[in-house]
């Protein structure tokens, strides 16, 4: 494994950290990658998002599906759950909070690739499925299926 630079030392992994009280107040850490050069895909599945609608200030709730191919850093998982469970008091679309996940992580980390799908719980009779990818993934990568059935109501 390669030395993690001072800069990406994580400052959440085995210490006991608070919810950040916003998205934007969320620090995710990063480290080497501990095989750059190889492009394998990485997988982090939240079936229990939750964030708040910006009309009624209600709850809403997704699966999201984070998958990514690293270039030389990849996201510590702690701070993710940190970053992504700061979205509880958040009120935003369900647009917004998808794309805008996948925009700052593809900004930060910089991988090779990254997609993201928000599988969103029905409000209103309507659920909302979301999907960003930061362009065409890398040649020879292999793309599992997210394997999120869509919302079928009940039976």
């Amino acid at each position: 494994m390669t030395d993690i630079p001072q800069s990406m030392t994580p400052i959440h992994l085995g210490q006991s950290s608070a919810l950040p009280a916003s998205p934007e107040e969320a620090v995710l850490d990063y480290v080497a990658n501990p095989r750059p050069g190889k492009p394998y895909l990485v997988r982090f599945t939240a079936p229990e998002f939750t964030s708040l609608c910006p009309v009624t200030g209600q709850p809403d709730f997704a699966h999201l599906v984070i998958d990514y191919a690293p270039g030389a850093t990849i996201v510590e998982s702690k701070s993710l759950k940190l970053f992504l469970g700061a979205f509880r008091n958040h009120a935003a679309f369900h647009e917004d909070c998808t794309v805008g996940i996948g925009e700052r992580l593809f900004a930060e980390m910089q991988p090779l690739w990254l997609r993201i799908g928000g599988y969103w719980y029905p409000r209103g009779g309507i659920p909302i499925d979301v999907f960003w990818q930061s362009g065409e993934p890398p040649v020879g990568l292999w793309l599992p299926a997210q394997d999120v059935p869509g919302y079928r109501g009940r039976g």
